[in-house]
């Protein structure tokens, strides 16, 4: 049985969880995973890595290679190496601080990466090598070769002017932000994509969009323009998974808004299934609705973590897409 071929998209935390379900059903379905990854991440050890070295920032890179590391222990133990990050600079002999060094706070994979993309000349070669150093069962790719902004229009960052519309700078600002995002945009306007990811898009037989931060993480692929043509023209079918609870940044959308907000983004695009946890939608009808007019069926499972966390259950999500995943057309 030939491969499926399958693409997720994303960063972050929501990322990882989807990359973790595929690797559950990987063996059922024997699925070829790619994550094609954001790029705009200016917070924490990733941005002080952004601005002080330049290229890629690597957070969410890491975090996707890790998700797919092998089970081997060794590589379980190399994975647990990349997530581990520095603590704090140590007390000296007085008991006084030393204060704060360089490394406090950064993750060892982020500088491992930052290591091989200026060793190699290229982050899909480092994160090539990446993964064999992780034995990772998958493929990582970035949305795009260089670093991109993150900007807003954001109605209500102020409480006291909640009407007024300003401009939010940074994905961590976005991702923070206390009023309502209008609207989304990269800088530059039209990066160059990465040309492996299109190349993995045309091939592939599914791409999954979600969970995940819906402006800093899902939406900005659909702002590359590469990125969407590929992804409009593709002959692969389309599966977006909801996120199980509101964040920040889209504080005041519905669950069917975030759906009505990939039209808004790529209106071309249309998607064959949308999964969703019941207790997450509630009434399902709207959902429905904004669903099919994207042209998808809703499917409803149980996928949140069981201690009512707002978290995806990596098995239970692997469970839920055997089934969608491995239907014939």
């Amino acid at each position: 049985m030939t491969a499926r071929r399958v693409v997720a998209f994303g960063g972050g935390h929501g990322l990882s969880a989807s990359l973790r379900a595929l690797r559950h059903c990987a063996p059922e379905l024997d699925l070829d995973i790619t994550a094609v990854v954001t790029v705009g991440d200016d917070g924490g050890s990733s941005g002080r890595l952004r601005a002080e070295r330049g290229g890629l920032p690597p957070g969410d890179l890491r975090q996707a290679l890790v998700a797919l590391a092998g089970d081997h222990p060794a590589t379980r133990r190399s994975a647990g190496l990349f997530q581990h990050r520095f603590a704090a600079a140590p007390r000296g002999t007085d008991g006084a601080s030393v204060g704060t060094d360089g490394l406090s706070g950064h993750a060892v994979g982020n500088l491992v990466l930052c290591g091989l993309m200026e060793l190699l000349g290229d982050p899909v070669a480092a994160l090539e090598h990446a993964g064999a150093m992780l034995g990772a069962v998958g493929r990582v790719l970035p949305m795009s070769r260089q670093p991109v902004g993150i900007e807003a229009r954001v109605r209500g960052v102020d409480p006291a002017a909640p009407d007024e519309v300003r401009t939010v700078s940074g994905q961590h600002q976005v991702a923070v932000t206390t009023g309502r995002v209008e609207s989304l945009r990269l800088t530059p306007s039209a990066p160059p994509a990465c040309a492996e990811a299109i190349e993995a898009i045309r091939a592939a037989d599914w791409l999954i969009f979600g969970p995940g931060s819906w402006y800093t993480s899902v939406l900005p692929h659909l702002l590359v323009p590469q990125l969407a043509d590929a992804i409009v023209s593709t002959s692969a079918r389309r599966l977006v998974t909801l996120n199980l609870a509101a964040e920040k940044e889209t504080l005041g959308l519905s669950v069917a808004d975030h759906l009505a907000a990939l039209h808004w983004y790529l209106p071309e695009l249309k998607v064959d299934l949308v999964l969703a946890d019941a207790k997450a939608v509630g009434d399902p009808e709207p959902v429905e609705r904004a669903a099919e007019s994207l042209g998808a069926r809703l499917v409803l499972a149980p996928v949140a973590v069981v201690d009512g966390t707002p978290r995806h259950d990596p098995a239970a999500l692997g469970a839920a897409l055997v089934p969608v995943l491995g239907a014939d057309r």
